[in-house]
């Protein structure tokens, strides 16, 4: 019952976001070319004197930061949840830049691998967030509660799952720098990398850089009995994806462009 709260605004949240979403197919058959600027910083709107393990700056990237309706409406939505944590969106290019200056050298050689741009920001938020902490989000992950309430007792990180709380996922993740974590899943993609294979045994983005390495590394520090501080919770009472927007508005201006639609053969650069 202590989570019925959240659930009760998650459902609004659904029902208010799947109304702008329907609202926004009038909008862009008459205004197709409109397009909404997420910025590249944001500072924090509120200061507070409280305590967070987690770094209070909140993460995303996406192709373009020019942006449909419902996707900025994601951002403002997202952003009136979040007003003591300041915000930051990373360009592609700025994600090579950051790597180039900020990760090892094996991670920045093997990110450049990679052909498509969500492998590559599945790499680019693990180092990130390993070096300076925070929240990361997908551009298209909703909120269901007030950041600061969602961490305030989180000791070290928060992952959430899905699938009936049986997976982690990677579409939201939250913790303090230097986490041991988030060092050992960029290891694990820098295997996968290296020791990618075509073909049949091609694993594609979602085992090679996405949440597949996640689950991985999280399942070997139980069997190994690693100290590891991780909270985990149902993505229901954390953040949902999908709310605001979806492919279509998205990707409007790249066609087919989601990691789905990638042959995997075509993942790593020959």
């Amino acid at each position: 019952m202590k989570n019925l709260p959240i659930m009760i605004a998650n459902r609004s949240i659904r029902l208010i976001g799947n109304l702008f979403k329907v609202l926004s197919y009038p909008f862009h058959f008459a205004f197709p070319k409109l397009r909404f600027t997420i910025p590249e910083y944001s500072p924090a709107k509120i200061r507070t004197n409280r305590k967070s393990a987690v770094t209070k700056i909140i993460w995303q990237t996406n192709f373009s930061n020019k942006s449909t309706l419902p996707v900025y409406l994601n951002y403002l939505f997202n952003r009136l949840m979040s007003l003591d944590y300041e915000y930051r969106y990373v360009s592609t290019e700025g994600r090579e830049e950051y790597l180039k200056n900020s990760a090892s050298t094996e991670v920045y050689e093997n990110y450049m691998k990679l052909t498509d741009g969500a492998a590559q920001a599945d790499v680019w938020r693990l180092a990130v967030l390993h070096n300076e902490g925070g929240v990361y989000m997908d551009i298209d992950a909703t909120l269901v509660w007030p950041l600061k309430r969602l961490l305030s007792n989180v000791e070290s990180c928060l992952f959430i799952k899905i699938k009936k709380n049986t997976e982690y996922t990677n579409y939201f993740l939250a913790t303090e720098p230097n986490n041991p974590i988030f060092k050992e899943a960029l290891d694990l993609i820098v295997d996968n990398v290296i020791n990618y294979a075509q073909g049949e045994r091609a694993k594609g983005v979602y085992d090679t850089t996405g949440p597949i390495v996640l689950n991985r590394v999280l399942e070997e520090r139980k069997v190994t009995s690693r100290e590891s501080k991780v909270t985990s919770r149902d993505r229901n009472h954390v953040c949902i994806q999908g709310t605001f927007t979806n492919e279509y508005f998205q990707y409007m201006d790249k066609p087919r462009g989601k990691w789905t639609h990638l042959d995997p053969d075509d993942l790593i650069k020959k």
